[in-house]
């Protein structure tokens, strides 16, 4: 251990704590013990405060300046730091409580200073003080979640790779294709390589069809190693040294087959044509730069942006990148997931930002940011408003009044950000920044408490947002304890469940005697389309206690209760079906300025009218089970 620094002034240490959850809600007395043991010590940039090479930690650390940048050390040296410790941050809590190695390196970013505490200390801190111990376990619990998000986003990365590999050669071509005649000097070949900086030049004859292809492997094998008279062999024409008849793939070939044509013939350049004339050449590199670009560019450009400003381009590249693999064939589960991940860390950062440019006022306050509806389902399209909300922790009324004063200009201005990164705002005014919905547990537990014992329209209305939210940002306990009262609640409130069951039968979709669906007209895909699957579920979980929120969970694990997962999938796969028509439309919607869920159902072709009416029976099906179970 570094020498420790001469002994602190008791007051000023405690000043520094009391700033900080959760020493701000510890006794005094707590505090002047920590003040009494405070050792302060410097890390210069780079520095490895704790790494899972040394073992059960001795000491933990409070940051007083700086940063601690917390990597994964099996990750590969390409990924970023997964999460960032500032001023006020304490660590590694997980590892003293559980008396082992850290998981992560844990590493000085710039000069960073921290108080040191001893572990007898921690011992002490732990048995004696309640904040300091709740504070400890929700730590771990955020730290499990970050590491399950990253997780996710690894396996939503692997699956755009797996799909790129997909994409048709045509659309992976990016710059024209250097090629020249078969007689041209191989000093000029090798000239005009080096200067566009690539790797293979196209021998191309008079009517523009490949005639051969010289590599930097020919230039090896056929001429350095073959020629000792080196100048009289760069004088030579390139006919005499390149590859005639080279292999060759179509524009509409994929990128796996081009992989597949390498594997096979030992070849790292293969010439792409239209009809047998030269459009381009796809590189070894090529191929295996689709593992670099997308889903980790996007993830990276957001971990790293500094200011709002820096928030804009990833933003619009999330929707580029959703366009693009729709395009390739992604499905619509594995498609929202994506869509939903990396906006998750769109909002975590749009929220990292300002509260730092509100100069951390907030970081001394109990909350949760939570998303609500589509979002808290994690079904979020492209075309989406805001819908959110804050809980945050008040022992009191009055108290609950001061915290929401604190909290709303901070969460009005990250509403306004997340407007300009391309999330409206939402016309109803579901937003952590109305006073409404920035609530403290208690007061939320009374909101719903409330709606389930008064299921009025709007209560019903209500329900169908809030009911399905999910932690975001801060403190995941007070959504999961709100999570348990609802349920709790909901199987006490059978008439609430009645009530919303039937509300769920009211939007059923327009299918005929015969349940046939017209030929022609506007058909309002969520409306009619997915709002009968999403209601439904929600009424399934909250009878069976089913926490998931995403509505293809809730019917999977519903099924289960029934014995039916077959019919459950049948389902599951109807949803997505509507999801997919739903992202296909507003896709067009940007281009043609349309309505994003209204389609024209002669705009369909036979076939997809076909599969949307028998998506439209199973949401049939799925009500008349609802209606059987609750005898409506």
């Amino acid at each position: 251990m570094p020498a420790a620094a001469p002994p602190l002034l008791a007051k000023s240490v405690v000043d520094f704590l009391r700033r900080h959850a959760p020493y701000s809600h510890m006794s005094a007395a707590h505090l002047a013990l920590m003040a009494g043991q405070a050792q302060l010590n410097y890390f210069p940039d780079g520095t490895s405060v704790a790494a899972p090479a040394d073992g059960p930690p001795r000491l933990f650390y409070v940051i007083a300046r700086g940063s601690i940048q917390i990597h994964d050390p099996a990750a590969a040296a390409t990924e970023q730091t997964e999460l960032a410790l500032h001023a006020g941050d304490s660590f590694p809590l997980g590892a003293m409580i559980e008396r082992s190695a850290v998981i992560y390196d844990h590493t000085a970013s710039g000069d960073t200073f921290c108080y040191e505490f001893g572990r007898a200390l921690f011992d002490t801190l732990l048995g004696e003080s309640a904040p300091f111990a709740d504070f400890c376990t929700r730590r771990l619990a955020h730290l499990l979640q970050a590491s399950r998000r990253h997780a996710h986003a690894r396996a939503a990365e692997d699956a755009f790779e797996r799909l790129n590999m997909s994409s048709l050669l045509g659309a992976l071509l990016r710059r024209p294709p250097l090629a020249c005649a078969p007689g041209t000097a191989l000093r000029t070949a090798l000239g005009l390589m080096r200067e566009h900086k690539v790797g293979s030049v196209i021998a191309q004859d008079g009517a523009g069809r490949v005639a051969g292809i010289f590599t930097e492997r020919d230039l090896l094998n056929r001429v350095v190693l073959n020629h000792t008279a080196l100048d009289a062999a760069l004088d030579a024409p390139l006919a005499q040294v390149m590859t005639t008849d080279p292999l060759c793939l179509d524009e509409n070939a994929s990128a796996f087959d081009a992989a597949l044509l390498m594997a096979r013939h030992g070849v790292r350049h293969v010439p792409v044509t239209r009809g047998g004339t030269l459009l381009g050449v796809i590189s070894e590199r090529d191929l295996f730069s689709l593992q670099r670009t997308g889903v980790r560019e996007i993830h990276d450009t957001i971990a790293h942006a500094k200011d709002a400003a820096a928030l804009e381009a990833p933003a619009a590249g999330v929707r580029q990148l959703a366009r693009n693999l729709l395009a390739q064939g992604m499905g619509a589960e594995q498609l929202t997931q994506l869509i939903v991940t990396l906006n998750d860390q769109l909002v975590e950062q749009a929220i990292h930002i300002v509260t730092h440019e509100d100069g951390s006022s907030a970081d001394q306050i109990d909350f949760c940011w939570i998303a609500l509806g589509s979002e808290g389902r994690m079904e979020q399209t492209i075309s989406t408003d805001q819908d959110n909300g804050i809980i945050f922790a008040a022992v009191s009324a009055q108290q609950a009044d001061a915290v929401r004063a604190r909290l709303l200009p901070l969460a009005g201005r990250i509403n306004q950000l997340l407007a300009r990164l391309g999330f409206p705002l939402c016309q109803g005014g579901i937003m952590a920044g109305n006073p409404q919905w920035c609530l403290s547990l208690t007061e939320w537990q009374t909101q719903f408490d409330s709606w389930m014992h008064n299921p009025s329209p709007a209560a019903l209305l209500n329900a169908a947002i809030f009911f399905d939210f999910r932690a975001l940002h801060g403190n995941a306990a007070l959504a999961q304890t709100l999570c348990d009262g609802l349920h709790a609640q909901a199987q006490a409130r059978p008439a609430f469940l009645h009530m919303l069951a039937a509300n769920a039968l009211t939007n059923s979709a327009p299918l005929g005697l015969f349940s046939d669906l017209a030929d022609s007209g506007t058909f309002d895909l969520k409306a009619h389309g997915v709002r009968p699957f999403i209601d439904a579920a929600r009424v399934l979980a909250l009878a069976h206690n089913i926490r998931p929120s995403h509505t293809a969970q809730r019917l999977r694990l519903a099924s289960a209760r029934y014995g039916a997962a077959g019919e459950a999938e049948a389902m599951v796969e109807a949803f997505h079906f509507i999801q997919m028509l739903r992202l296909t439309r507003q896709f067009k919607a940007q281009d043609d300025g349309g309505a994003p869920n209204q389609i024209e159902l002669a705009s369909l072709n036979e076939l997809d009218r076909r599969i949307l009416r028998e998506a439209l029976r199973q949401g049939r099906k799925l009500q008349t089970r609802l209606r059987l179970d609750y005898a409506l």
